[in-house]
């Protein structure tokens, strides 16, 4: 059997930790599997490494920075690939360019192209643990580029898809998926099994647990996909599509790295909306939920979300494109968060779309801006009240969620 696993940052914090997931990996290649292994880096390596760049240099180069936040996996890799050694078993540490994992020349959040897999599968054929950096690849100017937070997941899961391994398993500190973040929602539930469509919903509206690319690829290849814990033996969550029982609800997101932007008096003219997100979308600017009020005297407004780290950037493209786009004026807030539900049964019963907004309502919450899809419902609220909006919505919605 070919198993490919990634362990997240918080499953290799400490020498502790380090040392139970080379076991884990250990008995997993103990029963003749073949094992290739992706790692995060440790706790939280990243953070800190972001916050000494900026310390130095407030607008650092992209470029510069993911040299820089290279370094926090390829720590991580020769460490685990050390305890390996110590436990009595052969691996080695290979980073992205002995890896063959290629990418776009996007710095930042760069999306895998290729992968030349023949340095590990030599490395397999000699009885080694392969340990493999996550969350980057090589681009066409030979430099180092990052996937963006969360793409170790993604690191892993075009990897099982390039060695054609039988099962991906994202081991973390949590038993799998949830209904939600039990952190913020004390009566969040472990989800057994979660098809692709669903897990990619909670994954792009902020569901940490997974990388929304890394499900993009899982569905794209038929990935079979297992999340769980690294901190004990829980059987954790499957994704696929296969023998997966459609529920109507599968989970409430909570996301807080938003940011919307409205463009004020807007001329009301055929080619305006394609104009402006033409000017967003050369410039790499990923847009989420988009509004448009009913013209009037000739203009209208439009308001869309991005995340938080885009938005100083998205304002200076728009500023000086205004007279290209023709807009009185743009207004931001950062102080909102967007909270969703997501499920096969969305778009099949109204009730769910009542009791999500009627627990709202019981909190005395008003609402910013409002998204639906066949399988979710996202709105837009203030910040300080998401805790309150998450619990009276999960809470509202259990009752039907069977």
């Amino acid at each position: 059997m070919f198993i490919v696993q990634k362990f997240g940052g918080s499953s290799l914090a400490n020498d502790k930790l380090i040392f139970n997931a080379a076991q884990k990996i250990i008995d997993a290649h103990r029963n003749n599997n073949k094992v290739v292994v992706v790692l995060s880096a440790q706790g939280n390596t990243t953070d800190n490494l972001i916050e000494r760049a900026l310390k130095i240099n407030p607008q650092p180069s992209k470029r510069e920075l993911d040299v820089l936040l290279a370094t926090g996996e390829v720590q991580s890799v020769a460490l685990m690939t050390l305890a390996i050694h110590k436990l009595g078993f052969s691996a080695i540490s290979l980073d992205c360019r002995q890896a063959g994992i290629f990418a776009a020349n996007n710095y930042g959040n760069a999306r895998i192209e290729k992968i030349n897999p023949q340095r590990i599968m030599n490395e397999i054929e000699k009885n080694n643990i392969v340990i493999v950096t996550g969350f980057q690849a090589l681009n066409s100017y030979d430099d180092v580029v990052t996937l963006g937070r969360g793409g170790s997941d993604t690191s892993a899961v075009a990897l099982a898809a390039a060695l054609n391994a039988d099962v991906c398993e994202i081991f973390t500190d949590v038993d799998g998926i949830y209904t939600a973040d039990p952190r913020i929602i004390p009566t969040a539930k472990k989800i057994d099994k979660i098809n692709y469509d669903e897990m990619l919903e909670l994954a792009s509206l902020g569901a940490v647990v997974m990388h929304s690319r890394s499900i993009e690829l899982a569905k794209k290849y038929n990935i079979k996909l297992v999340v769980r814990s690294s901190l004990n033996n829980s059987p954790g969550t499957l994704i696929g599509d296969e023998n997966v029982e459609q529920t109507l609800i599968n989970g409430v997101a909570v996301d807080k790295n938003v940011a919307v932007i409205s463009l004020i008096g807007l001329s009301d003219e055929p080619g305006m909306v394609f104009k402006l997100f033409a000017v967003l979308s050369k410039n790499k600017i990923c847009i989420d939920l988009i509004i448009q009020s009913i013209g009037r005297q000739n203009t209208k407004d439009i308001s869309f979300t991005v995340a938080r780290e885009f938005l100083d950037e998205t304002i200076n493209i728009l500023q000086k494109n205004q007279d290209f786009l023709c807009y009185d004026h743009l207004i931001f807030d950062n102080t909102v968060a967007k909270l969703s539900v997501v499920g096969a049964g969305v778009a099949s019963n109204p009730e769910i779309a009542k009791m999500m907004f009627e627990g709202i309502y019981n909190e005395g919450i008003n609402i910013k801006m409002i998204s639906t899809s066949e399988i979710k419902i996202s709105i837009l609220i203030n910040e300080n009240e998401i805790e309150r909006a998450a619990n009276a919505v999960h809470n509202n919605l259990l009752d039907i969620k069977n």
